[in-house]
């Protein structure tokens, strides 16, 4: 498999020492010395264009990323050859563990917009994984984290309707901002209404006309694909969730 972060280009790349990401990334309780090993494995190469993959479904599945910069999306392919997204992956976090065990990638990984990622090859990352059980640890963490968002999805698609998706949706982007330290309220959308609508099930016309009756409402309010949220209270009684943080939630 070769991805257009192949080439590392070590010079002038951070290190995850000094990485504003590796809070995110990377158990908190790793000794200097142990982040240094860590780095020692990571592949940093040139930045994927927009609509360029990153890897493909069917393919050897040889490395897991960890998004630097920019976002991508995963998909499966159907029989007719229409996508079917699975996800979105933003900054500091993971991708491409889903073919950990299985040899292969599952789905297609494909940039939204220039992106950036550090490669980590996954058997120098097993066999560091057993030196450092901490390492380990965050592996399993993020697999969970990734199971339970596959399942709170199947949820989102058989019991919600379109106003409740779309809300639920527009949550869980506010919540992977918020862990990463930007505002809860007002951030961007990487991904088209197309792809938001592929993903959540619903036709195009339904998610703009939903989009359209928030901003109405006066829930949020839209300038391009910037999002800022303006009715918190109200997305999350429709969306059926608890806020993780009323204090981030409020910030502007």
């Amino acid at each position: 498999m070769k991805t257009s972060a192949d080439a590392p280009l070590r010079g002038a790349q951070p290190h995850c020492q000094t990485c504003s990401l590796n809070a995110l990334c990377l158990p908190l309780s790793l000794t200097e010395n142990d982040m240094e090993k860590l780095d020692d494995i990571i592949r940093r190469g040139r930045p994927i264009q927009k609509g360029q993959l990153l890897f493909k479904q069917g393919d050897e599945s040889q490395s897991v990323f960890a998004v630097r910069t920019g976002a991508l999306k995963t998909y499966t392919l159907a029989s007719n050859g229409e996508e079917q997204i699975t996800g979105f992956h933003l900054a500091s976090e993971l991708i491409g563990l889903s073919g950990y065990d299985a040899g292969k990638y599952p789905l297609t990984a494909k940039a939204l917009e220039t992106t950036t990622v550090c490669e980590i090859p996954m058997p120098q990352l097993d066999d560091l994984a057993d030196d450092l059980p901490d390492l380990r640890k965050q592996l399993m963490r993020t697999m969970g984290t990734e199971i339970r968002h596959d399942q709170n999805m199947m949820l989102l698609l058989s019991k919600k309707n379109a106003d409740e998706r779309v809300a639920s949706f527009l949550l869980d982007i506010s919540q992977r901002y918020q862990r990463r330290g930007f505002s809860a309220t007002h951030f961007r959308l990487p991904m088209s209404r197309v792809d938001i609508s592929n993903y959540l099930g619903l036709a195009v016309e339904t998610v703009s006309r939903v989009f359209t009756r928030f901003q109405k409402n006066e829930w949020i309010e839209t300038q391009g694909k910037e999002i800022i949220l303006l009715d918190n209270n109200t997305l999350y009684d429709l969306a059926g969730l608890t806020p993780v943080n009323e204090k981030c939630l409020h910030e502007a």
